[in-house]
């Protein structure tokens, strides 16, 4: 025979709202000002981001394999469904790639992503360099 668990009390003292218990915290004026730190720093990043020629976004994967025919026709089907998406069939020795699409972020290549995974079952989301023009 299995033990049974007791019961625990409940404790009636406190209130059924847990934020009203808190206390405000009074504001505190700064005392010390880093506005001009931070903006160095910010210049800093902002030279180093023009220097590079890219930026690191994401594409859908189409097709990838060792036929360059059913790469141009995976890229022409692709053109065919999606007008609106940049596709290209890129290769890296011995494989085709169809690559769709450029996205600076992942929810925006999302929307894209599941569109495309309707006619292309074996899409995939990849993290890729996107170069800046």
């Amino acid at each position: 025979m299995r033990p049974k668990p007791q019961a625990i009390a409940q404790n009636t003292t406190t209130s059924a709202n847990p934020v009203e218990e808190r206390k405000a915290t009074p504001y505190v004026e700064p005392k010390i000002a880093v506005n001009k730190q931070v903006d160095a720093v910010l210049d800093s990043i902002d030279r180093i981001n023009q220097a590079r020629n890219f930026v690191d976004g994401f594409t859908i994967q189409v097709y990838s394999g060792l036929k360059r025919e059913d790469a141009l026709n995976a890229k022409r089907q692709l053109s065919t469904s999606f007008p609106t998406i940049q596709s290209e069939v890129q290769y890296a020795q011995p494989n085709f790639r169809v690559k769709a699409g450029r996205y600076f972020d992942r929810m925006n290549a999302q929307k894209d992503f599941m569109s495309v995974k309707r006619v292309f079952p074996s899409a995939i989301l990849i993290p890729d360099r996107i170069a800046l023009d």
